[in-house]
């Protein structure tokens, strides 16, 4: 029997983009113990996927707030006393950050990392003073398949192929459970929006969502418009605004409601974010929005319900995205 640690803490798209590895390290091992070590903001999507024993919250973010408290630094001695505790065969670090590499050393097993930077990922070459084996990965790689390559290297099994079947592993019957949990009433069909993006270059512009949603209002859906923080909530509200008794601004939910949230829609329209990868990886009616040409490493490629859209010279355009939506018969 195997028992593995993956090591991959953040983002939400990453951590989102690493689920794969745990159905390729189960078909080839039914019977492995997989742990996974993430920031602890994303454990309860972990604790979702199917086939990991184990989310190790790591509390890093956290940590940095007060680096110089003492209650700070026991917490830090316990996690690593805990961590220490476990014996495993194998500990992958799939981020290749100094951060990932020093906690991922911590466990008590052979280490194994990447040993180059792909493009537009991260990659901090200290990392390889800490690995026991290093795994080359030619530059131009898509993240998923990173990754992938990553840990099929790791355990000496062929190198797996995009046209491969991929699964994310995520429970949506679990993730239905926390969605109802919330009390939200959802009148069906819905459509999820997602505006916000930690970085203002990647938006979409306000009018082009506003008159999107109306088209779908008029064509008899809702619009769920999701949010993470209190700007991305006051967003969420003013385009509401505009679709009337047809909207809907849920509370703040957990990542396993909005797991069941974006399973149960019509389909999700988004902008390169976590939540939008989550839409590709379940597999569902998704149009990922890209001001960049960057699609080719982090869009959606497994599924035709999957479509990406944009790139650095020619942003999505409204037309584009009612075409795509009316190819899930949705205008």
């Amino acid at each position: 029997m195997q028992k593995i640690l993956i090591v991959r803490v953040s983002s939400l798209g990453d951590v989102v983009h690493n689920m794969p590895v745990i159905a390729d390290i189960r078909r080839r091992y039914p019977d492995a113990q997989i742990d996974w070590l993430v920031e602890e903001s994303f454990a309860s999507l972990v604790e979702l996927v199917d086939g990991v024993r184990r989310a190790i919250p790591f509390s890093l973010r956290r940590w940095r707030k007060r680096w110089f408290s003492a209650a700070n630094w026991g917490e830090i001695g316990k996690f690593r006393r805990e961590l220490e505790a476990e014996k495993y065969d194998l500990v992958i670090d799939c981020q290749g950050l100094i951060k990932t590499a020093w906690v991922a050393s911590w466990a008590r097993g052979p280490l194994t990392g990447l040993a180059n930077r792909t493009e537009g990922a991260g990659f901090e070459w200290p990392v390889r003073f800490f690995y026991d084996r290093r795994v080359p990965i030619e530059s131009r790689t898509h993240v998923v398949e990173r990754t992938r390559q990553l840990v099929a290297a790791a355990l000496d099994l062929p190198a797996p192929q995009p046209t491969d079947d991929i699964d994310f592993g995520l429970d949506t019957k679990r993730a239905a459970l926390a969605l109802s949990q919330t009390g939200l009433n959802l009148p069906v069909p819905y459509v999820v929006f997602v505006h916000a993006t930690s970085r203002a270059d990647k938006q979409w512009p306000d009018a082009a969502w506003i008159e999107l949603g109306q088209s779908l209002v008029r064509r008899g859906a809702s619009i769920v418009l999701p949010w993470g923080s209190e700007t991305e909530r006051a967003t969420s509200e003013k385009l509401a605004k505009e679709f009337g008794a047809a909207a809907i601004v849920p509370p703040k939910l957990s990542l396993p409601a909005v797991v069941g949230l974006i399973d149960g829609a019509a389909a999700t329209v988004g902008v390169d974010t976590g939540l939008v990868h989550i839409a590709a990886a379940l597999k569902r009616p998704t149009v990922e929005l890209y001001n960049f040409s960057t699609a080719w490493r982090t869009g959606g490629y497994w599924s035709p319900q999957v479509i990406n859209l944009g790139q650095a010279n020619h942003h999505p355009t409204l037309a584009e995205v009612k075409a795509a939506l009316a190819g899930f018969g949705l205008l």
